[in-house]
């Protein structure tokens, strides 16, 4: 979905031609993508059936402010002849209720050619109420987080900080410290704070996420674990390459006596 040869215009051109939908968008999410600097595309979801083949992708934009955007594009095969339909949208829930709409092949969801269950021993309100569950489902699915809101200060710079007060042993390798030269935007969310009783004192924990944009479009994170469950209570700082590592280090350090 990424073509290194791409520009961000160009992109955004032939997305925006292809979908169906394109004049639905809001007008404030079009002029917005008019200053995009770059990009990034992956695969979030697919069903391939006899009947149907449909994916999700997610298209994630930086834009000239440091904010970012995100467009959800719905692919599927029900066009004439089978051929392929393209669809956008500003929600993961408004593409997840739009592929729900498609005939024959979405789970849970009959076709419309389909007739009564000709087993004899079959619940008549099963498929309805597999139906309701479904929609339930999709009802109550939160919504999307707010888009990262990127900061072009010295990413690289920043990135190489971290790693560097990392104190774990396991911490992120050379391969990260290389990945992350490149990194050319950066967002901090603390995800986590909290106190704990360590060894009979208070000792706190905050987990941070730094989150890094790459000069391909592509977006990776550090994870950093702040404690004080130091045997003489001193700060320390531990970095991860993944948040369930970094949680699991919190408990670990938390169950310590």
């Amino acid at each position: 979905m990424n073509d290194p040869y791409e520009t961000t215009e160009t992109q955004l051109e032939r997305l925006l031609g292809r979908a169906l939908n394109s004049f639905d968008l809001p007008d404030a999410t079009v002029e917005r993508l008019e200053s995009a600097l770059a990009h990034a595309s992956s695969l979030h979801s697919s069903h391939h059936s006899a009947a149907l083949h449909r994916a999700t992708y997610r298209h994630a934009y930086l834009l000239s402010d440091g904010s970012s955007l995100v467009l959800w594009e719905l692919v599927h095969n029900t066009g004439r002849g089978g051929a392929e339909q393209h669809e956008l949208y500003t929600e993961e829930s408004e593409a997840r209720l739009a592929a729900s709409r498609l005939p024959a092949g979405f789970p849970g969801f009959a076709g419309p050619d389909a007739g009564p269950s000709l087993d004899p021993g079959a619940d008549p309100g099963a498929d309805l109420d597999a139906d309701l569950e479904l929609l339930a489902s999709l009802m109550a699915t939160p919504p999307a987080p707010l888009p990262r809101t990127y900061v072009p200060d010295n990413s690289a710079d920043h990135a190489r900080r971290v790693l560097r007060r990392a104190e774990n042993a396991d911490r992120p390798g050379e391969e990260t410290a290389r990945l992350l030269r490149a990194a050319f935007a950066h967002h901090i969310t603390q995800v986590f704070g909290r106190q704990y009783r360590v060894e009979g004192r208070d000792a706190g924990f905050t987990l941070y996420e730094h989150a890094f944009l790459l000069l391909d479009g592509t977006e990776t994170s550090l994870w950093e674990v702040e404690h004080t469950a130091t045997p003489d209570g001193r700060h320390m700082c531990e970095v991860y390459g993944a948040e369930h590592t970094a949680r699991e280090a919190m408990e670990l350090r938390a169950r310590v006596r």
